[in-house]
C-alpha cells in the first residue's frame, strides 16, 4: 500500500487549483527568459510561500533541461522539528496539485543502512514547508518524464556531520542522471528575525537584501573551497549598527553538503 505525503501547504502557501498553480509556473519559468542546459546538475531556490518567491524561483527551475534526470534528490532545512541528523521519508509518494511525484524507495533505503540517517514521521514530514516548496516546480518541470524523488530533511548538523554527509552523498552527486534541489532562503531580514540592518548607500532596502544574499553567497563559496571541516554554525563577519552581521543562510548546511 502507498504512502502518500500530503501536498499539505497548498492552499495557503501556493494554489491548490492544479489550473491556476499551473499558468502561474508556466508565467514565471516563461518570463525569466532561461535555455535550458544539461550541464546544470543542481539548483538552489527559494521556500517562501509562493506570492514572495515564486517568481524567484523560476531563475532556478527554469535552467533544468530534464532529459537525462532520472533521480532528484531534495535537500530542505529543518524549521519545526528538532534533529542533528538527516532524516528520509517513510512515505513512497509526495502529493503535489499537478501530480504525484514517486519517492525512491532503492535510494531511500540504501541510504537509510548507512545508520546515519533517521526517519520522519509522517506528521513531521507534512508540517515541513521547505522541500514542498520546490514540488510543484519539480512536478512541472519533470512532466512527462520517469523521475523519482529522494527527499532528505536537514537538521541542526555540526562541522563533522556536514563533512560526512558530504561523502555519503558523493558518489550520487558524481552521477549525470541525479539532479539537487536545494532549498534556502537565505539571509533572513526583518524584525521577525531580530535583523533589520539597512546599507542606505545600496539604495532601496531591495537592494541592501541583495547585498547581503551576495554577501552570504560570498561567505559560502569561500569557505567551501576547503571543504568545510572547520565550519561553525554560525559565522561572525562583521557588525551593523549594533546587529551582529552572520552567515545567517536557511539550510546553509543544505548549501554545504551539494556545494562539497
Amino acid at each position: 500500500m502507498e504512502r502518500i505525503r500530503r501536498a499539505s501547504h497548498a492552499g495557503s502557501w501556493y494554489s491548490n487549483n492544479a489550473k491556476q498553480l499551473e499558468e502561474e509556473l508556466e508565467g514565471w519559468l516563461g518570463s525569466c527568459g532561461l535555455t535550458k542546459s544539461p550541464d546544470v546538475r543542481g539548483v538552489i531556490a527559494p521556500h517562501a510561500g509562493y506570492s514572495y518567491s515564486g517568481r524567484a524561483a523560476a531563475y532556478a527551475f527554469g535552467n533544468i533541461d530534464p532529459t537525462n534526470i532520472s533521480r532528484v534528490f531534495l535537500l530542505g532545512p529543518s524549521h519545526h522539528y528538532y534533529t542533528p541528523k538527516c532524516a528520509l521519508t517513510r512515505t513512497s509518494i509526495y502529493s503535489t496539485p499537478l501530480g504525484d511525484l514517486p519517492i525512491d524507495t532503492e535510494v531511500n533505503e540504501e541510504l537509510y543502512s548507512t545508520g546515519k540517517f533517521e526517519l520522519m514521521d509522517l506528521h513531521v514530514d507534512e508540517a515541513e514547508h521547505s522541500m514542498e516548496m520546490h514540488l510543484p516546480y519539480l512536478a512541472k518541470v519533470f512532466h512527462g518524464y520517469p523521475v523519482k524523488i529522494v527527499p532528505i530533511l536537514v537538521g541542526a548538523l555540526s562541522a563533522e556531520s556536514e563533512a560526512m554527509y558530504g561523502k555519503l552523498l558523493a558518489k550520487y552527486v558524481d552521477d549525470p542522471k541525479n539532479f539537487f534541489s536545494v532549498s534556502s532562503d537565505f539571509c533572513h531580514w526583518g524584525a521577525r528575525f531580530n535583523y533589520t540592518h539597512y546599507d542606505k548607500k545600496q539604495g532601496a532596502i531591495y537592494k541592501s537584501i541583495e547585498a547581503l544574499d551576495r554577501m552570504d553567497v560570498k561567505e559560502l563559496l569561500d569557505k567551501s573551497k576547503d571543504r568545510f571541516p572547520e565550519i561553525r554554525a554560525v559565522q561572525p563577519v562583521q557588525k551593523h549598527e549594533g546587529q551582529q552581521r552572520e552567515l545567517c543562510i536557511c539550510c546553509r548546511q543544505g548549501c554545504f553538503l551539494k556545494i562539497s
